[in-house]
């Protein structure tokens, strides 16, 4: 029906219709699949959920005399150093250290173990300062042994978040059938099956409105934390093999996507530290990914609504990598706030902000409107046959 470049044209004039994918699911409703593909040029989808395979590259630039950095501290957090001397990468969920069990020298207040990369991936994009501890390898030319300052987004080069494994493609339910309360990367999972925890936010999530990835690719421009981004590759634990239902959307988890955007360009209400008790720190993330409508397909697909999506109900009591599973669940069986399981009622609540996942949809629709946000065509397609292989096989020492 329309090319990418006519759209960006449309774009660029601001003449653009766009809508978000809530309001493309209920125009479909009542209008029906061809009327609306006739009008709409772009469906943007959001989300804001943990993401905790994700983390920020730092570069802070020489020292004088210079030193070449192989342990580092950001405010108590440890972050990797083994490439270039001022080079550094802070993950999401690591979790803060301490010199000598002293407090961090900022934000005291902040309980030590509720804190880490992810809060202090929040404060540099917020502008705080943040205190830095490092020590050196003694070399001809990286003579200096240690280093310690404060830095904040200014005073640093290149400050970008780099996320091997974004987006997931639909998730597990975790439930729990022990008798004792399990604390997980899903939040407290209440003993005798008396919660139930979803982190995928269903119909309004990115992928699962592109099942098979055919409008996103490498080189995607999304909407990452406030800022732009782009899909820099496959993200980690990619696995579009999943089964799936006839409307091609995974029953599990499916496709991921590395993710990658200049942090000094992003908002702290869409990058935002947070901690699981007993499990550690993580962060939420704000994602929105805008699909060209160039066929009647697009909109159909959009169209999936939460009653035609499941994911599985898995019970985190059994501590193996395979656990046994409740079977399957609609998202809007989900959403209802009850779920039965094995005959009993079971209540149910999401990671995912549905607020601000719709949020994020509304602000990327408002960039594309006012003609600051144009759509990229991928330079390389998302590879769609790739398998998960665990790890089966041990040796004992």
């Amino acid at each position: 029906m329309r090319s990418l470049a006519e759209i960006n044209e449309k774009i660029i004039q601001k003449k653009a219709t766009v809508l978000t994918v809530d309001e493309v699911k209920t125009q479909v409703a009542e209008l029906g699949v061809t009327e609306v593909a006739k009008k709409v040029d772009v469906i943007t989808t959001g989300t804001f959920e943990p993401m905790e395979s994700s983390g920020a590259i730092i570069n802070l630039g020489h020292t004088d005399p210079p030193i070449k950095i192989r342990r580092a501290w950001l405010d108590g957090v440890p972050v990797y150093s083994g490439f270039g001397a001022v080079d550094l990468y802070l993950g999401a969920s690591c979790t803060v250290e301490t010199k000598d069990g002293e407090e961090p020298r900022s934000r005291k207040a902040t309980p030590k173990i509720l804190r880490g990369g992810g809060h202090v991936i929040e404060d540099l994009i917020a502008g705080k300062a943040i205190h830095i501890r490092a020590e050196g390898q003694v070399t001809d030319c990286y003579p200096r042994t240690t280093f310690e300052t404060t830095i904040s987004r200014e005073t640093i080069n290149q400050f970008y978040l780099f996320n091997p494994r974004n987006l997931y493609q639909n998730f597990i339910v975790g439930v729990n059938g022990g008798d004792r309360t399990l604390f997980t990367y899903l939040g407290p999972l209440q003993p005798r099956l008396a919660n139930a925890v979803y982190s995928n936010p269903g119909a309004i999530s990115p992928l699962l409105n592109d099942p098979d990835l055919q409008l996103v690719g490498i080189g995607t421009r999304i909407f990452l934390g406030g800022g732009i981004g782009y899909v820099a590759w496959e993200g980690t634990q990619h696995f579009p093999l999943q089964k799936r239902l006839p409307n091609r959307t995974p029953i599990g988890p499916a496709a991921t996507l590395a993710l990658i955007g200049d942090a000094k360009q992003m908002d702290s209400r869409w990058v935002r530290g947070c901690y699981f008790k007993n499990y550690g720190p993580s962060m939420m993330l704000g994602v929105g990914v805008p699909y060209p409508v160039l066929n009647e397909e697009v909109i159909a697909r959009c169209a999936v609504q939460d009653k035609e999506l499941v994911a599985p109900i898995v019970d985190f009591s059994i501590p193996r990598r395979v656990r046994p599973t409740f079977g399957l669940v609609s998202y809007a069986q989900l959403k209802s706030g009850r779920i039965a399981i094995e005959g009993k009622t079971v209540r149910t609540a999401p990671l995912a902000s549905m607020f601000l996942s719709r949020q994020v949809a509304l602000e990327l629709k408002q960039w594309i409107e006012a003609g600051t946000f144009t759509l990229t065509e991928p330079v390389s397609p998302i590879p769609m046959e790739r398998s998960f292989l665990p790890q089966d096989r041990w040796t004992e020492f």
